[in-house]
């Protein structure tokens, strides 16, 4: 029987402040930098117009964020929140680096599970590789359909496990014994992080799934497109 993963708040902190440091090299390269065409992906799906405010939830070191900043040439108002403080930092930082106003992007410490934005704030919500993080990801998928307006979108960017074979058994080989090695390496984390990620990734409903509780949180014309061969799925929902 599989053990469920602590997913409890505190936890999943604790863990992601002490990969902090090294989270976007090691992302960059333990997908051998394809992560950087995942989110193009999202941003390319929702394609902001001037003026369109965007939230992301769960961003990390901001490259979600970043991102539609880039496309939008800093014409949208954009919020990233986290609630880990020390990944907020890194955001920031490259916020800074790049001469980013705080009008054009800021970044909120702030939980998933209660977003401190009335309803109906922003034209698009997403979230990327941050949903099965979050301890009840129902309860964060709701308070992203309730800050979206209606008629935005709300995008959802996770981890898969590929359906088809040869690549789901490389793709089983690579996550549970090459990345957690070297992500150890790396980071000597006493919490094991590059652990947890292919068991939360197992662990979590993907496809049809996934889809559906997003229907529950109240989203129509919910699709789906898995991409590099399942690897990585993008999910986009109408409020």
């Amino acid at each position: 029987m599989t053990q469920t993963i602590d997913k409890s708040d505190d936890r999943v902190r604790k863990m992601f402040g002490e990969i902090a440091p090294n989270y976007d090299r090691l992302n960059h390269l333990l997908s051998m930098n394809v992560d950087r065409h995942w989110r193009r992906q999202v941003v390319l799906r929702l394609a902001p117009k001037p003026g369109d405010p965007i939230l992301d939830v769960c961003t990390g070191t901001g490259d979600l964020a970043l991102a539609f900043h880039r496309f939008s040439k800093g014409q949208c108002p954009i919020v990233g929140t986290d609630f880990c403080p020390q990944m907020l930092e890194i955001a920031r930082t490259k916020q800074a680096n790049s001469n980013i106003s705080a009008e054009q992007l800021r970044f909120v410490e702030a939980d998933s599970q209660a977003l401190p934005f009335p309803d109906n704030s922003f034209q698009f919500v997403t979230v990327a590789f941050g949903l099965r993080n979050i301890a009840d990801p129902q309860r964060g998928l709701r308070e992203m359909v309730r800050v979206c307006r209606p008629g935005g979108s709300v995008a959802v960017l996770e981890f898969s496990i590929p359906r088809h074979q040869p690549i789901k058994a490389a793709y089983g080989l690579y996550f549970k014994h090459v990345l957690p090695v070297i992500g150890r390496m790396v980071n000597r984390n006493k919490t094991s992080a590059y652990n947890y990620l292919p068991e939360s990734v197992g662990q979590f409903p993907a496809y049809e799934q996934l889809a559906d509780w997003m229907r529950e949180a109240g989203l129509s014309k919910v699709d789906f497109r898995p991409l590099t061969f399942g690897i990585a799925t993008m999910y986009v929902g109408v409020k």
